[in-house]
């Protein structure tokens, strides 16, 4: 008999509960349990919203759909933009909750790029229970359109748009950029490159096959086809726009699932770097754009893709 959803998270809460009775000597043990619960989006979420820094100014809750979270904001050079390239930012929080104004997701990113020159939008997109992951998708696919289309009008060019998403939102652009028939039958253009914040989910079928977080049941279900058509890594059978998967090392599942996906990449002639870092995940999303290595690193990439992204990163180093 298939377990229920209420059994499943009731073993886990068990699990976790156990965690807290464990000796000092059980610390590593702890450790990985509340990585695992970070790394599903279990943990705590900071829903504290970014500050606007100076020189940039926002246009909130802009539509792209008739429901209520289907919105974006965009983030604009106070002074006006010129041809911009724009980061098309997509928020986690397994596929279940998040926003995308949180400070995680924008603060740093928005303070790097847009007084670069960039444009930075950041989009939310329907959850679960109501909305699976392929829907989900699919409304990222709906907003990248309707950026593009309103992009002149932001000063933005609709020919430059880089994806970004992290965990969730990483699995979700993942998708499109492993079958970008899901963003072109939305009306989405051709975009210059993808980057993956730190999913663990390209391969879902790999994930649904083994031990799993009932998280992962509540977004892919126990349909063997639903997981393939949900899963990165199946999903990628042509070349696509260059892909950079940033992972964390700290995690058991994230940097290979993102090696095993770049290598079937590079396999198709289609470019895919992977980029380990030793940090958290959250601090994977929430540390991009500080000044250091690792933020270097990430734009080293994006320069690839653009002679004029390409220079806009250098103005201001």
């Amino acid at each position: 008999m298939k377990p229920t959803k209420a059994t499943l998270y009731t073993g886990l809460l068990t699990v976790l509960l156990a965690s807290l009775c464990l000796p000092a000597t059980a610390g590593n043990l702890r450790e990985r349990l509340a990585q695992r619960r970070a790394a599903a989006g279990l943990d705590a979420v900071d829903t504290t919203p970014a500050t606007i820094p100076p020189g940039v100014r926002v246009l909130r809750d802009v539509p792209y759909g008739g429901d209520p979270a289907q919105r974006m904001d965009v983030y604009l050079p106070a002074q006006g933009a010129t041809h911009a390239p724009v980061i098309f930012m997509v928020h986690g929080g397994g596929w279940a909750r998040g926003d995308k104004a949180m400070r995680s997701v924008v603060q740093n990113k928005i303070a790097r790029w847009v007084p670069r020159g960039f444009v930075l939008i950041s989009t939310n997109y329907r959850m679960l229970p109501g909305t699976r992951p392929i829907e989900q998708a699919r409304d990222v696919a709906r907003a990248l359109a309707v950026a593009q289309g309103r992009a002149a009008g932001w000063g933005a060019d609709r020919d430059r748009f880089v994806l970004m998403g992290h965990s969730a939102g990483a699995h979700l652009v993942g998708l499109l950029a492993a079958e970008p028939a899901l963003a072109y039958d939305r009306g989405a253009l051709p975009w210059l490159g993808t980057v993956s914040l730190d999913s663990a989910a390209l391969n879902v079928v790999a994930i649904m096959q083994g031990p799993h977080l009932p998280l992962y049941d509540a977004a892919f279900g126990d349909d063997p086809a639903y997981w393939r058509a949900a899963s990165p890594l199946q999903q990628l059978t042509t070349r696509g726009v260059p892909f950079l998967a940033v992972c964390s090392t700290r995690r058991q599942a994230s940097c290979p699932q993102a090696r095993n996906f770049a290598a079937k990449a590079n396999g198709l002639h289609m470019r895919a770097q992977v980029l380990g870092e030793g940090l958290t995940h959250r601090q994977i999303n929430e540390q991009l754009g500080t000044p250091g290595d690792y933020t270097a690193q990430v734009e080293t990439f994006l320069a690839t893709l653009d002679p004029v992204v390409a220079r806009r990163l250098n103005a201001r180093r």
